[in-house]
Formats: structure tokens, C-alpha cells, sequence
């Protein structure tokens, strides 16, 4: 008797939503995460994983840079992860009771970034599975249209701590909130210390212990 055939599961996280929800469950401590071993803790015995993919952009300052590059180098370890940049834009904030501007910025291309990786996987059936980590309401109507290439594919959305939408739990064919998931997190921890290829050693950045 041949054994049943595991479902194929894609993964497509919307990293700013995953890292302030994060941010305001204050759990700093799980930045340092192995994502791709994140996921794998929250599938199926019936479910294989292909891949994940990861969406952001590099912040201005560079000591966030620089601890998201070390975050960014230790999963590219893993030929599973994926990352998709798109970029931040400078932005103007005007305080109109105060007359003070202030300059800020915002990331762009994130969610069409998301919608297109998922549309075109869906168009070539490239999963059973997919698996979107986001409370980004913008994300239904790709997912919509995915539905009607695809009317089989399953589609599970997991909710970052502190985020959750109505409209994509309604869409979705079942949805998890990460809020109460404390152990997956802790057991999906990189390593305190990981070796490059090239030698050189990742510390996990202080200000995320």
C-alpha cells in the first residue's frame, strides 16, 4: 500500500506586520527567530513545507539594518527562505493643531510584492497549501482571485501577536492567532551563536534578549 501523498505548503510572510505585532506583544526576544523552523512547528504531520518567503525592506537606521541583515543572513542558511525587499520612502507628517512637520517614513511595495509571489505560485499550482502570515486586510482581493484560479487550493492565514482582521478570517479557509503561540516561538529560536560559511560569526544583536 502506498502511503498518501503529503499536502505542499508555501508561506508568505508579511514581515512588518510579523515584527510589530511582535514589537507591541513585547516579545523582543523572538526576533531572533528561525522562520522557517517557525512554520514547519505549526504544520500538519499531513503537510510538507517548499518554501517561505519573506517580505520587507531595509529600515534607515542603520542599527536596525544591521540586526535585521544578521536576522536575514542566519535563515538565508536555509535554502527554504526567501526574501523579497522592497523599500522605505521618505514621508511628511503635518501636525496641523501645532504647525510642525516631521519627517518620517513609510515601507512601500510590501503587499503588492505578496500578492504577486502568491498569484503566480497559484497560477502554476505550485501548492496544496498556503499559509499567510498578515493581518493586511489590502491582501483579500488577491486571494480572491486566487480562489477562482484555484478553487482548491486551502488557504490558512496566521495572525501576528496583537494584529487581526475580520474580513481575511472570513476569507480563509481556517486562520490561527499567533498570540498564543509563546511556545512555538521560544522553541523556534535561532542559535545564540551561528557560523557562516565564509567563518564568520552571527551574534544574536543584544537588544533582542
Amino acid at each position: 500500500m502506498t502511503s498518501k501523498r503529503k499536502q505542499k505548503v508555501i508561506a508568505y510572510i508579511d514581515g512588518f506586520n510579523f515584527y510589530y505585532g511582535l514589537k507591541d506583544r513585547n516579545w523582543k526576544k523572538f526576533y531572533w527567530l528561525d522562520i522557517v523552523k517557525f512554520i514547519e512547528k505549526n504544520l500538519r504531520s499531513h503537510q510538507e513545507l517548499l518554501e517561505v518567503h519573506y517580505f520587507s525592506a531595509i529600515p534607515n537606521d542603520k542599527g536596525k539594518a544591521s540586526r535585521q541583515d544578521k536576522l536575514f543572513q542566519a535563515n538565508k542558511l536555509n535554502p527554504k527562505f526567501f526574501l523579497h525587499l522592497g523599500k522605505y520612502l521618505p514621508k511628511k507628517l503635518t501636525c496641523y493643531s501645532y504647525g510642525r512637520t516631521i519627517h518620517s517614513y513609510e515601507e512601500k511595495e510590501t503587499d503588492v510584492r505578496i500578492a504577486s509571489s502568491m498569484l503566480y505560485d497559484c497560477f502554476v499550482n505550485k501548492s496544496d497549501v498556503v499559509i499567510l502570515v498578515s493581518a493586511d486586510s489590502d491582501l483579500i482581493p488577491p486571494i480572491e482571485v486566487m480562489r477562482q484560479i484555484n478553487p482548491m487550493l486551502k488557504i490558512i492565514v496566521f495572525f501576528p501577536p496583537k494584529r487581526f482582521s475580520n474580513e481575511l478570517r472570513n476569507i480563509c479557509d481556517s486562520y490561527k492567532n499567533l498570540n498564543g503561540s509563546f511556545r512555538v516561538f521560544a522553541d523556534s529560536a535561532l542559535p545564540e551563536e551561528i557560523e557562516l560559511p565564509n567563518g564568520f560569526i552571527l551574534e544574536r544583536p543584544d537588544s533582542w534578549k
